[in-house]
């Protein structure tokens, strides 16, 4: 495996996202995810001290903490993002610099803030997907960066997004031994 290889395998532990990754025929798999998100990032931070959770998932990578941070934002986001969707006529969804902002000065926070988002944001997404017809899941909006999306895509995205960094956490625990 080469070095490029290998920083590949830290940075996207599970795979890139890719819009093949929407299907409807994995819609009740999305669902559990984005259910049991903050159960699962919960236990994968479970014990972890300061130390560690000041420790970047790759070199070049972000801490835990922003980690966590990040996490609270971008589904706070997708909270939004889907939201619009639902209620508007084919929405514009504003793009933002996750790497900027996991600079501001609220990133030396506790990481409580974003988990107890990150959980609640989840438990209302879930509620909302539950009760979703097909018809809304094709809903659309228009992201400036990235094109069209449909509610179906952000239920796939933010589920890969759950799994991706929870995984980021979970993997730099067992390469470094944190039981």
């Amino acid at each position: 495996m080469t070095e490029t290889d290998m920083v590949e395998d830290l940075q996207y532990p599970i795979g890139q996202f890719d819009k093949s990754m929407i299907d409807r025929a994995r819609r009740a798999e999305y669902l559990h995810v984005i259910a049991d998100a903050p159960k699962k990032l919960a236990y994968a931070i479970e014990g972890l001290d300061d130390t560690q959770i000041e420790t970047q998932y790759r070199p070049g990578g972000w801490t835990i903490r922003q980690v966590i941070h990040h996490l609270g934002e971008a589904h706070l986001n997708g909270f939004y993002r889907i939201k619009m969707t639902l209620t508007e006529d084919s929405p514009m969804i504003v793009p933002y610099d996750a790497s900027k902002w996991a600079e501001l000065g609220d990133q030396t926070l506790t990481i409580d803030p974003s988990l107890k988002i990150f959980e609640g944001v989840h438990s209302r997404l879930s509620a909302i997907f539950q009760d979703l017809s097909d018809s809304q899941f094709e809903r659309k909006a228009i992201n400036l960066e990235s094109g069209e999306w449909t509610v179906e895509g952000f239920l796939a995205l933010y589920a890969w997004h759950a799994r991706h960094h929870t995984a980021h956490i979970t993997n730099l625990r067992e390469r470094n031994g944190w039981r």
